[in-house]
């Protein structure tokens, strides 16, 4: 599944002022019209049309009237599924720019992009190509990473379709890239 394996992946955003780096530690998935939770339930409406587009691009929407939130499309063109980008740890391997100061808390979809200036503008933008992008990152074996349902939402809320990585001890160093 996508979300279970965009834990430990990286979002770089390219900024004029710098790069903005970060890896995802939590994630949901959306799985389409047949999941009432998801925005594509209803079709594709002129908020989740680009659910429906082709996988790799950025799903952007703004919820409150004040928060964005960043989705990457996960399935082909026509399904209308998602995965919603919920948790970045802002430190990274060796070699990466980190967010550093700019976000010391990034947990919440919406301080996710607050930090990285992520915004309606960027919705369609290709994952893949496009200045905001995910990228390799450091593998998370699966003892690592948590299921369970999904937050803040509350249609099929109990679908184990939430992933996260475990928090870490305090003092507890990363291993070594092999």
């Amino acid at each position: 599944m996508v979300a279970r394996d965009l834990i430990g992946r990286l979002l770089r955003l390219r900024r004029p002022d710098g790069d903005l780096a970060a890896t995802i530690i939590e994630t949901e998935a959306y799985l389409g019209a047949d999941d009432p939770a998801s925005h594509s339930h209803r079709g594709p409406t002129p908020r989740a049309a680009i659910m429906f587009g082709p996988p790799g691009v950025a799903y952007v929407y703004l919820i409150y009237g004040m928060h964005h939130c960043l989705n990457a499309v996960t399935e082909p063109a026509g399904t209308g599924a998602a995965v919603l980008i919920r948790a970045l740890d802002p430190e990274v391997p060796p070699g990466v720019t980190a967010v550093a100061a700019r976000a010391r808390e990034l947990r919440g979809p919406g301080l996710v992009c607050r930090a990285f200036g992520i915004d309606l503008g960027m919705n369609g933008w290709d994952l893949t190509t496009s200045n905001l992008r995910v990228l390799a990152g450091e593998p998370v074996a699966d003892q690592e990473v948590e299921t369970g349902p999904r937050v803040g939402i509350t249609r099929a809320a109990d679908l184990p379709l939430r992933f996260r990585r475990r928090p870490r001890a305090a003092g507890v160093a990363r291993s070594p890239r092999s």
